[in-house]
């Protein structure tokens, strides 16, 4: 049973997220009473790609990254997970399996549904097919588009899409501008842009000279996002 279950934040979490916008109080309010609350530790996984798809999430506090292993056995960052935002929808299709592992990129929590509680939902809430029908649809536009973007465009404005990308999905505002605040290093960067770690850093390097972003150990601040959108073209 999840910690505020009669209608405190999680409900206000569930009646926020994009992907839910179609249900109804009532249909929340019965997610909330199906759910468990799931707490994982920096670094450990939820689940591996290949395993059954047993279990959707709604991220309530921290952040998950999403990977995926290539055919050659690259290991690829697909994306990061904020609060309110759902994942691991496909598991709302029976018969499936994770096209993505979720690792804890900080201490996280989340609502999780999972076994009986999952199949209880599924027939209560028809509403959410709809939701893995277009979680898929998003997962594939956006892994469309980074494909083009590595087919057809040089390096600096695909590193700068995916900066903006990242600044949308777990930035936060600081001082200095936009903290994308997962720990993030230049090799991380480099394998979500299909490039190599040495043109990463030295494109970071310069670009920080430029006052676009500030940079760290596993660290970047987006400072001028409108400059960072001319670079990527936007």
């Amino acid at each position: 049973m999840v910690r505020d279950q009669g209608g405190g934040s999680d409900l206000e979490l569930l009646a926020e997220a994009r992907l839910l916008a179609g249900l109804t109080d009532a249909e929340r309010r019965r997610m909330l009473e199906t759910a468990e609350d799931h707490a994982v530790e920096a670094g450990h996984p939820l689940f591996h790609q290949g395993d059954p798809a047993v279990s959707f999430f709604l991220l309530t506090e921290g952040r998950i990254k999403l990977t995926q292993v290539s055919a050659d056995g690259e290991e690829l960052v697909v994306r990061f997970v904020s609060p309110g935002q759902p994942f691991a929808a496909i598991s709302l299709l029976p018969g499936r399996t994770y096209p993505v592992s979720a690792h804890a990129a900080v201490a996280s929590r989340s609502l999780r549904w999972s076994g009986t509680a999952l199949q209880t939902l599924t027939r209560e809430v028809p509403e959410l097919l709809r939701v893995a029908g277009e979680a898929m649809a998003d997962h594939m536009e956006e892994v469309t588009g980074r494909l083009r973007e590595v087919s057809t465009e040089r390096v600096a404005p695909r590193l700068a899409r995916t900066l903006l990308r990242l600044a949308d999905q777990v930035g936060r505002p600081v001082e200095e501008g936009v903290l994308i605040d997962v720990p993030l290093s230049r090799q991380d960067l480099a394998e979500m842009t299909g490039t190599t770690l040495y043109t990463v850093s030295r494109l970071l390097s310069a670009w920080e000279g430029e006052g676009l972003v500030a940079g760290g150990r596993e660290r970047v601040v987006v400072r001028d996002p409108e400059r960072l959108k001319a670079a990527a073209g936007v």
